[in-house]
């Protein structure tokens, strides 16, 4: 787990993808910080993105660098211990111009389950599970 919330740092953008019904949807997003032995990412309840995780909790993460690439596939749920949020925007303290600990807006997404493929056209593919 550590090695996948490191390249995901390390590549900065991310892609999370969800299902909006039927409707597949990707989009952008950069925060990655173990918490509570849990990989997490962060957004806010107010966004469409989380109110497509929490009607299906099934995502998928893709990320890329320098010719080395991570497909992540899970289910995440939210960790809503205030704790969370706090170690979540200390990790990225130039969030805390958007969101709060406090402001019922910021949401901690954790990986409840998890399969990471580590891949690259000059190496086999390498699994982590967690």
């Amino acid at each position: 787990m550590k090695e996948v919330c490191e390249f995901l740092k390390k590549c900065g953008t991310y892609y999370l993808a969800t299902a909006d019904g039927d409707q597949p949807r990707v989009r952008p997003f950069g925060t990655a910080h173990i918490i509570g032995g849990k990989l997490c990412i962060q957004t806010g309840k107010s966004k469409n993105v989380f109110r497509e995780i929490t009607a299906n909790p099934k995502v998928e993460i893709c990320a890329f660098d320098g010719g080395k690439w991570l497909r992540l596939s899970g289910e995440i749920y939210e960790d809503d211990r205030r704790e969370a949020r706090a170690e979540m925007l200390d990790a990225y303290p130039e969030l805390r111009r958007m969101y709060s600990e406090d402001d019922g807006n910021t949401a901690v997404l954790a990986f409840r389950s998890a399969t990471a493929v580590f891949s690259s056209f000059t190496e086999p593919p390498k699994t982590v599970e967690f």
